[in-house]
């Protein structure tokens, strides 16, 4: 499983409040809480982003509020991926249930710089610079998140398993 996108990069405690403003929860539509992904930090990136692009982030991404609706629209505005260092926990857990990969790498974060094109390998963990030709190693997926990933989800997941034991 692999992905290629250019770089949105953005710093460190970016919370839900951010990627996806508390003014438009009154809805669980995807497609709607993308049309507002991002915009209190970056008032373009809905306009600019094209469906494979990633989010690279300084540490703690995600914190703030346990709501599902974050990952949802990130993933709904067409980004592949989100790297940073790490994760607010509970968003991790969200992002992994909704079918949106996270990855955690220190080091990519610090080279990686806005608007470079990656390629992320999943199933290595490879992240590879195509602008400035560096790769970086981080954790490939175990294989039940890479299922999950690959179902669109826990519900595509649970989904498929029902399907099988039919």
């Amino acid at each position: 499983m692999k992905a290629k996108g250019k770089v949105f990069k953005y710093g460190a405690n970016v919370d839900t409040d951010v990627i996806i403003p508390a003014r438009y929860l009154n809805t669980a539509e995807p497609a709607e809480l993308a049309a507002h992904c991002m915009e209190d930090i970056d008032k373009d990136f809905v306009s600019r982003v094209e469906p494979g692009d990633m989010i690279v982030a300084g540490p703690n991404f995600g914190c703030g509020s346990s709501r599902e609706h974050a990952p949802v629209a990130i993933k709904a505005s067409g980004v592949s991926c989100v790297i940073a260092p790490s994760f607010a926990r509970i968003f991790y857990r969200n992002a992994i249930n909704m079918g949106l990969a996270i990855m955690e790498c220190p080091e990519a974060v610090e080279a990686i710089s806005d608007g470079d094109k990656l390629e992320v390998d999943f199933d290595t963990g490879v992240i590879f610079n195509e602008t400035t030709g560096k790769r970086f190693q981080a954790e490939p997926f175990p294989e039940f998140i890479k299922k999950i990933i690959e179902s669109d989800g826990l519900v595509g997941y649970i989904s498929r398993k029902k399907e099988q034991t039919q």
